[in-house]
C-alpha cells in the first residue's frame, strides 16, 4: 500500500532542509529502517516503531521489516501559484497526487535568511498557501460543474449525486474555507475524496523552530498548534537545523546529542509517526523466527482486508485470524505464553483490526 505525504511551504521556510534531513536520517538507519530514493524529491521512509525490536527479540527474528510512508518534497509555492506564478502549475499537479499535506511553517527569526513575504508570520504563511489551494480547487470544480449540471437536469442519478457533492465543496471554498471541512456521510467520503481536491486532504503543520526551541517550541509554534487544534489538524515542532545535525552524527553519538538539547528522539521520528496517523493508518504485525514485519491498513479495516495486504489469496480464501494484542504478546513472552494466559484469539471476517495486533491468517488455497 503506497501512502504519500507531500511536504509543502513557501520559499526559505526550511522545507528542503527538513526533507534532506529526513532522507539522511533514513539512510543512516539502513540496518533496520532502510531508505530508497525513488526520485530526487521522493523519499520512501520507514515508520519508526520500537515495538518491532521488542517483538523480534521475543521471537528470535532474523530480520525486521518496518512499514513505510512516502514523503514528497513538492516544488516551492509563492503567492499567485493558482494562476501559474513561480512553479505553481508543477506544485498543484504534484500535490493532487498525495494523500496528506505536511505544511512547513517558518517559526524562527534569522536575519540571514530572507522571507518571501518580508515578515515572520507562520499563520499568515499558512493562509497564503491555503488560499492558493482553495482558489485552484474552486477553479477546478467550477469548470466541471457546468457540464455536470446539464446531465443532472436531464435526470441522470449519478450526475445529480456527484453535483451535490461538488456543491458541498464549492459552498465552502466560496466562503474561504477548505474542502476538508465538508459535512459528509460515511457513504459520501470515498466519492468525495475522488474529486481530487487539494484542500480536502488532511494537514500536518510542521513548525520549524530555532535550535533552542527544539524541545519546547516557541511563541510562533504555539500559535500554530492552537490553529491546528481549532481545525482538527495536527502540528509537530521540529528544528530543521537540529535534524540536519542529528542526521550527520554516528548512531552512537546521537543519544548524547539529543539529551543535551532535551529531546528523547529526533523530531523527524515524530513527524513520520504523526504523518502516518494523519493518514488514518494503523499497524499490525506478523512475527516469527524468519522476520518481524509491520503491515499497514487503514483504521476500521476488517481481518480479511488485513490478510489481503499480505497477499490477495489470503483475503479471498480467508477463514479466520489468529490474533494476540501486542501487550499480551509481550506479557506472555510470545505466542505460547499468550495462549496459556488465555489471550490468544480466533477472530472471524467481521473483526476490526486494532493497532499493534500480532496476527496469523488461516485461509483456503
Amino acid at each position: 500500500m503506497g501512502f504519500k505525504c507531500g511536504i509543502v511551504g513557501l520559499p526559505n521556510v526550511g522545507k528542503s532542509t527538513l526533507f534532506n534531513a529526513l532522507t539522511q536520517t533514513a539512510a543512516a538507519q539502513a540496518a533496520n529502517y532502510p531508505f530508497c530514493t525513488i526520485e530526487p524529491n521522493v523519499g520512501d521512509v520507514a515508520v519508526p516503531d520500537p515495538r518491532m525490536e521488542t517483538l523480534a527479540k521475543i521471537a528470535g527474528s532474523q530480520e525486521i521489516i518496518p512499514t513505510r510512508i512516502t514523503f514528497v518534497d513538492i516544488a516551492g509555492l509563492v503567492r499567485g501559484a493558482s494562476k501559474g506564478e513561480g512553479l505553481g502549475n508543477q506544485f498543484l499537479a504534484t500535490i493532487r497526487e498525495v494523500d496528506a499535506v505536511a505544511h512547513v511553517l517558518r517559526c524562527f527569526q534569522d536575519d540571514d535568511i530572507t522571507h518571501v513575504e518580508g515578515r515572520i508570520d507562520p499563520i499568515g504563511d499558512a493562509e497564503v498557501v491555503e488560499t492558493e489551494l482553495m482558489l485552484a480547487d474552486l477553479e477546478s470544480l467550477e469548470k466541471r460543474i457546468k457540464p455536470l449540471e446539464k446531465k443532472a437536469n436531464s435526470g441522470e442519478k449519478e450526475a445529480k449525486e456527484q453535483l451535490a457533492l461538488m456543491m458541498k465543496a464549492v459552498t465552502l471554498l466560496r466562503d474561504g474555507k477548505p474542502a476538508r471541512q465538508a459535512d459528509l456521510t460515511p457513504e459520501e467520503r470515498a466519492p468525495y475524496s475522488q474529486l481530487g481536491l487539494m484542500t480536502a486532504k488532511p494537514v500536518l503543520y510542521v513548525c520549524n523552530v530555532e535550535e533552542s526551541a527544539a524541545a519546547e517550541g516557541n511563541e510562533y509554534s504555539r500559535k500554530v498548534e492552537a490553529k491546528a487544534k481549532a481545525e482538527g489538524a495536527r502540528a509537530v515542532v521540529i528544528s530543521a537545523k537540529v535534524e540536519e545535525e542529528i542526521a550527520q552524527l554516528p548512531n552512537d553519538e546521537r543519544k548524547d546529542f539529543l539529551d543535551s538539547i532535551g529531546l528523547e528522539e529526533p523530531g523527524l521520528n515524530r513527524m513520520i509517526r504523526v504523518g502516518y496517523d494523519l493518514l488514518g493508518l494503523l499497524t499490525f504485525f506478523t512475527v516469527g523466527p524468519k522476520e518481524t514485519r509491520a503491515w499497514t491498513v487503514t483504521k476500521g479495516s476488517r481481518a480479511p482486508q488485513a490478510a489481503g495486504v499480505i497477499h490477495t489469496d489470503f483475503e479471498q480464501g480467508f477463514i479466520r485470524a489468529e490474533t494476540i494484542a501486542y501487550p499480551d504478546y509481550v506479557a506472555g513472552k510470545g505466542e505460547a505464553g499468550a495462549r496459556d494466559a488465555g489471550k490468544f484469539r480466533l477472530e472471524g471476517k467481521d473483526y476490526v483490526v486494532a493497532d499493534g495486533d500480532v496476527m496469523h491468517f488461516r485461509f483456503n488455497n
